[in-house]
């Protein structure tokens, strides 16, 4: 089982007695047995941690059935639900497979992220297409089909990158729909407003995940970024998913429509 060790402080039952959905709670599978958590899988555990009872949705069944069962190991409830997030009907399904398995739906996270392509040159149409399917319309589905199954006074939020502030990785379908995650999530708050759902955005900089592995093995230039962050170091899942149920919780009870950047610093200086 990869690396799940939080060495934050003790949680405070910031979230008891809530019912979550995250929708890419799996975690990249990695032949290194010291390899981190991802931040979906970060993101359920602790929100479990923190008293939720927690829908773990990923494409992937074992993925999803592995987050399941480190939620119920931290003594809440966690069910797996499966499914394509870039589908409109699975994505319809795993909100309706959350309610009922849940009882009720007061929250929900949408993780979910690719990137392809190297330039404008090389990056192919199908691969744009691919990328925006997944990093954008996903997210334009899960609030679509989430935001009227979500309790009024709950809470969404969505985790993008610090791509979206500026051409940050080579890759311009990965940038472009990063930068979109900020209209969706500005949107999905005046939507919600009226019934006092918040919804926000978690901006995440250079993470030590496995997904950033892959991506420091594929483009020596992250790695070399990681001296340019002031805090001297890369984040950890934990340290997003802090974020993350912090605006969950009723402690962001007056934050709407506002992006929490988690980056050390980096897009600072």
């Amino acid at each position: 089982m990869p690396e799940t060790r939080h060495p934050a402080p003790r949680p405070v039952g910031l979230l008891t007695g809530r019912n979550v959905l995250v929708i890419g709670a799996g975690t990249r599978p990695s032949d290194d047995p010291k390899a981190p958590v991802g931040n979906g899988r970060a993101v359920a555990v602790l929100a479990a941690r923190e008293g939720a009872c927690v829908a773990c949705a990923d494409v992937s069944p074992s993925a999803a059935a592995a987050t399941a069962d480190l939620v119920g190991e931290s003594g809440t409830r966690g069910v797996p639900v499966v499914g394509d997030a870039t589908d409109p009907g699975q994505s319809s399904a795993m909100v309706a497979e959350a309610v009922h398995r849940l009882g009720s739906l007061d929250a929900m996270v949408v993780n979910v992220g690719i990137g392809l392509g190297a330039g404008l040159a090389d990056t192919s149409p199908e691969q744009w297409d691919r990328v925006l399917s997944l990093n954008l319309s996903a997210p334009f589905l899960a609030a679509k089909y989430g935001l009227p199954a979500v309790a009024d006074g709950g809470s969404i939020v969505f985790v993008g990158s610090v791509a979206g502030l500026r051409a940050a990785t080579d890759s311009p379908a990965y940038d472009s729909s990063k930068a979109g995650l900020f209209g969706l999530t500005r949107h999905v708050a005046k939507e919600g407003a009226p019934r006092g759902i918040r919804a926000n955005l978690v901006v995440p900089g250079l993470v030590d995940t496995p997904m950033g592995r892959e991506a420091s093995a594929r483009r020596a230039s992250r790695t070399t970024s990681f001296a340019r962050i002031p805090l001297g170091r890369q984040g950890t899942a934990w340290e997003v998913a802090e974020a993350v149920a912090f605006l969950l919780s009723d402690r962001a009870s007056y934050i709407t429509g506002q992006s929490l950047v988690v980056d050390g610093g980096l897009s600072a200086v």
